[in-house]
């Protein structure tokens, strides 16, 4: 028989107790690692839904013009047309309105906004009926009168009685048609043009989840304080002060939150405005000579010196000889109906744009123009321009310098 050494047995005890230690810690690590691995999925989970959810709100509100939030700089146009079309629907007055203003002013907002508060009304509800007619595809009378049929469910009645209906119902609508006009002119400044910003990327106090809307909603605040921003919005306001130019931009810096990136950052604003402006437009110009280059870069001079003020071809004309006789050793000295044929072609290419419709007794040369190019565009242009003159891009460059 093989004896055991007795100072053997307690090493051989200590080594189990170090196994049998082992195996708890790898155990609890495991068990720790999956309650973590766990909790990551739900935490991650719950804030997919969350972001679902911001997109969701987002893009109605920016593309689908819904009847939410604020009306901004329109609320006395708001009140008179409740007014009249509540007096219309609960009194049977004989109201009509026309409401006009330039792209992005707010005109459908405000009307959805108006029947949005008026079917809300019990008395009013029970006697409002809304067609809604498109002149981009209702042409004529004719064409309308059917999408009125249609829309009022009347194509079952008998055809004679339905026109004959129709027929009163026009003419009581132009024979008592008030001329009534209600304009709406985008009037706001910069200061409340960066209160709409914050008003139409902020959630609602209803959002499901109120911890991720406070974090939101305060990075957002965040945002119109920060300079790079202000920038980015400076420059939007001052080419177009049109609410639907706003909502593409923050639509497409909204595309860029993900569960990984939950929150918009400046640096999504700036790439969203270069993608704005990325248009068509813009890409034209790669594609023209460097006589029309030119003739752009003299235009943009003239806007900055004359601060947007329309310009004329003999004005651009004069412009580009400047530059010619500064540069006459680089620069080849085209006769001047070449020059306007090039400057025709631009405006071809609706990069310039007559704002009077041209005559037969005016003369070419003095036709009022405007650009339809912003500074931007031309630099960012001219940076991608293949085999651009040197001289060109510095002319370009000393003539935004004005800004």
């Amino acid at each position: 028989m093989r004896s055991i050494n007795a100072r053997a047995v307690p090493l051989l005890v200590l080594c189990k107790v170090s196994l049998c230690v082992a195996v708890l810690s790898w155990w609890n690590l495991m068990k720790t690692s999956a309650m973590s691995k766990r909790k990551s999925k739900e935490s991650s989970g719950a804030n997919g839904e969350c972001i679902s959810q911001v997109q969701k709100i987002l893009r109605e509100r920016f593309c689908h013009h819904y009847a939410t939030g604020k009306l901004f700089g329109i609320e006395h146009q708001y009140k008179h047309l409740l007014e009249l079309l509540k007096r219309t629907a609960v009194h049977g007055e004989s109201n009509s309105a026309l409401i006009i203003g330039p792209r992005g002013s707010g005109k459908t907002a405000l009307l959805n906004h108006v029947l949005k508060e008026l079917t809300e009304m019990k008395q009013v509800r029970e006697n409002l009926l809304e067609v809604h007619l498109n002149g981009l595809l209702q042409t004529n009378d004719k064409v309308a009168l059917k999408e009125i049929t249609r829309q009022l469910h009347l194509e079952n009645v008998v055809g004679d009685k339905v026109f004959d209906i129709l027929e009163l119902l026009e003419k009581r609508v132009k024979s008592r048609f008030s001329h009534r006009q209600i304009y709406l002119m985008n009037s706001f400044d910069f200061k409340e043009y960066i209160r709409i910003f914050k008003e139409q990327l902020s959630l609602p106090a209803k959002f499901p989840d109120e911890y991720f809307a406070q974090k939101w909603n305060k990075n957002v605040q965040y945002l119109s304080e920060d300079k790079t921003v202000r920038d980015v919005l400076q420059n939007l306001f001052h080419y177009t002060k049109d609410l639907r130019s706003l909502h593409l931009l923050l639509m497409l810096a909204v595309s860029n939150v993900t569960v990984h990136h939950p929150l918009i950052t400046a640096s999504d604003l700036q790439e969203a405005s270069k993608r704005y402006r990325m248009d068509s437009r813009a890409n034209i110009v790669h594609g023209l000579s460097v006589l029309e280059i030119c003739l752009i870069i003299a235009m943009k001079h003239l806007n900055d010196v004359y601060e947007g003020e329309p310009f004329n071809f003999q004005m651009v004309y004069n412009e580009f000889q400047k530059f010619v006789q500064r540069k006459a050793h680089c620069m080849y000295n085209f006769e001047k109906p070449v020059v306007m044929k090039a400057f025709e072609h631009l405006l071809q290419l609706e990069l310039v744009k007559p704002l009077e419709r041209p005559s037969v007794r005016a003369q070419r040369e003095y036709l009022l123009m405007k650009l339809l190019l912003d500074n931007d565009q031309i630099m960012d242009a001219l940076q991608a321009y293949p085999n651009c003159p040197t001289d060109v891009k510095q002319w370009a460059a000393s003539s935004l310098s004005w800004l």
